[in-house]
């Protein structure tokens, strides 16, 4: 299992206006595609105006296609289009589940359905 964390780093006083539109025409259109959201935050403290995703995926086949698919669609380029001027700068970052995590993950995943 694989978790993708994506990293936005937003204009100074523009993250409540992100997680609104995000919220309002963002989360319906990534559910569609991508298969488990295991977090949306946003910093509290240490650097501000970020906000931090997690997404798991069962590899990395399963995140190239969910990925292209979730671009493909023509209502997640409205929301890009919407939210895209409020970032700054994005990191993502592939993390791989410790072996002894991959049952808890899975576990957590199925709850959460």
């Amino acid at each position: 299992m694989y978790v993708e964390e994506r990293m936005y780093t937003l204009q100074v006083g523009k993250s409540a206006e992100y997680i609104k539109n995000y919220q309002e025409h963002g989360l319906a259109v990534q559910l569609r595609h991508l298969p488990h959201l295991v977090g949306y935050y946003f910093t509290e403290v240490g650097p501000q105006n970020m906000i931090v995703h997690l997404w798991a995926y069962e590899d990395l086949n399963q995140r190239e296609r969910c990925r292209a698919a979730l671009q493909a669609d023509p209502d997640w380029q409205a929301y890009i289009a919407r939210n895209r001027p409020l970032t700054v700068s994005q990191e993502t970052r592939i993390l791989k589940c410790a072996p002894f995590f991959v049952e808890r993950l899975k576990k957590m995943l199925a709850a959460s359905k």
